[in-house]
């Protein structure tokens, strides 16, 4: 079995122990530290393998916790970047994401992608939950924490912090092609991208397949996530079409704006807030002070470049899109963001500066540039994370170790399957089930042609009118 990846160093093993803790408060351990740092007079300012034990579970759990919040920063994104008449599709859709994400990866997503990989997929193993030893130690036979604690953290920790993540990629699609997909349809794109796609492209590098072995760099996931999505999200726009009217027969473009700039600030400031145990996480260890200092790093390099984008994509939207631009600047936060989350432990942080600012730009110029190929993606999501995702990974090797020949192999290695992949399934889809929902219930709304319900009931409800350019 090949070692996992994971995002940051692997975690070594650890010397059997006499006692362990199930569970543990915050109090104790905060009291627990002094002592442990007196436990060996050889090694005065380390701890325990218990206690790196319990902190590296704790941490792949509060920062998954912090992934998963992500979720509502998506829906609150989306749902006010849409028309009103759609917002409640938007939330059902995101709540369902997550919870398809969820079981497709118990049961068959996060085999293919950590268990037995070889160079290109894992193996099935059915009901994968924890280990042996973890069993028997809760069970209280004591004899097997030297066992459970030699991995460096509970099994389904791991589990549940990759799992946040492959909801993230999913996430990504639904906003590019709202307002037009049939949601049941929509959640079997995703069943097949959480179960499948997703998973197998995680194995080349994090699950330790070929792309490990030839030195590829993506710490937290530019590309095994976000340009994952990203070319999912761009394959179901080219199948699916644009939304009726966007784009007039005299080749202007009817302007969509945000029906609800409030959401969409909301949401932008959850996920850059998620972004912390996005990126903070994938240190994958808080057992000793080096893991506190390269996460320390993580979150200020993120900060940065999220910031650096916003700056940047507002001082060119004036030039790129006619005027001081909010949702640009919103999608310049996205921008910087992607773009370091290849290689967020740098510690120049101006680095992570320039790359952020230089993410705000290009997602700002391929905002602009969609528009003039005629590609409706509704909330930027193939600029922020296709385009930016690119870009960051390939920054990795201007700032940081990694080798540039083999960061564009990645990137074309990676974009090509998805993009491939996602092609066939969302044109299956089409012609098996039609992706589109009717033009009708496009005029009037998701919200009361799909679900019955309206987002904001004390406004009257108007369809619109696209003249000929339906």
């Amino acid at each position: 079995m090949k070692p996992k990846i994971h995002r940051g160093r692997r975690l070594s093993t650890r010397r059997k122990m006499a006692i362990a803790a199930l569970s543990v408060a915050p109090v104790a351990l905060l009291t627990a530290l002094p002592a442990t740092a007196l436990a060996d007079e050889h090694t005065p300012l380390g701890v325990s393998d218990e206690t790196q034990f319990i902190l590296n579970t704790f941490a792949f759990l509060v920062w998954g916790a912090l992934v998963m919040w992500m979720c509502a920063g998506f829906t609150m994104l989306e749902s006010g970047a849409v028309r009103t008449k759609n917002a409640s599709m938007i939330c059902l859709k995101n709540i369902g994401i997550f919870s398809i994400a969820s079981l497709a990866y118990y049961f068959i997503g996060y085999n293919l992608m950590y268990v037995d990989v070889g160079d290109l997929i894992g193996s099935f193993e059915f009901l994968y939950g924890p280990s042996d030893a973890e069993l028997g130690l809760i069970d209280g036979a004591v004899e097997h924490v030297g066992d459970v604690v030699g991995n460096g953290y509970a099994v389904m920790s791991d589990w549940f912090f990759q799992m946040v993540f492959v909801a993230t990629a999913a996430s990504i699609v639904s906003g590019a092609i709202a307002e037009r997909v049939k949601m049941w349809v929509f959640f079997v794109f995703t069943l097949l991208l959480t179960a499948f796609i997703y998973p197998i492209v995680g194995a080349w590098y994090w699950g330790g397949g070929w792309l490990a072995e030839e030195g590829f760099v993506d710490f937290a996931g530019s590309t095994i996530v976000h340009s994952t999505g990203g070319w999912a999200a761009l394959a179901g726009v080219l199948i699916i079409g644009p939304r009726l009217g966007k784009f007039r027969k005299d080749g202007t473009v009817k302007p969509t704006p945000p029906s609800n700039v409030l959401l969409v600030t909301l949401g932008v400031l959850i996920l850059w807030l998620g972004w912390f145990g996005f990126n903070g996480g994938s240190q994958l260890a808080l057992g000793s002070a080096a893991d506190a200092v390269a996460m320390s790093n993580i979150l200020v390099n993120t900060t940065l470049a999220a910031a650096a984008g916003v700056l940047a994509a507002l001082a060119v939207s004036r030039p790129i899109m006619g005027r001081m631009d909010l949702f640009a600047g919103l999608n310049g936060a996205l921008a910087g963001l992607v773009s370091i989350t290849a290689a967020p432990y740098l510690t120049e942080h101006w680095w992570s500066i320039i790359i952020g600012a230089i993410g705000g730009v290009i997602c700002t110029l391929a905002i602009k540039g969609l528009e003039k190929l005629k590609i409706d993606d509704v909330v930027g999501a193939i600029p922020a994370h296709l385009v930016c995702g690119i870009w960051g990974t390939l920054a990795a090797s201007i700032a940081g170790d990694a080798s540039f020949g083999t960061q564009l192999i990645g990137v074309l290695a990676v974009g090509g399957f998805v993009f491939a992949a996602s092609l066939v399934a969302w044109k299956l889809l089409d012609v098996i089930f039609g992706l589109r929902i009717e033009a009708n219930a496009e005029r009037l709304g998701q919200d009361t042609a799909e679900l019955g319900i309206e987002t904001y009931p004390e406004f009257v409800l108007m369809p619109e009118d696209f003249g000929d350019d339906d």
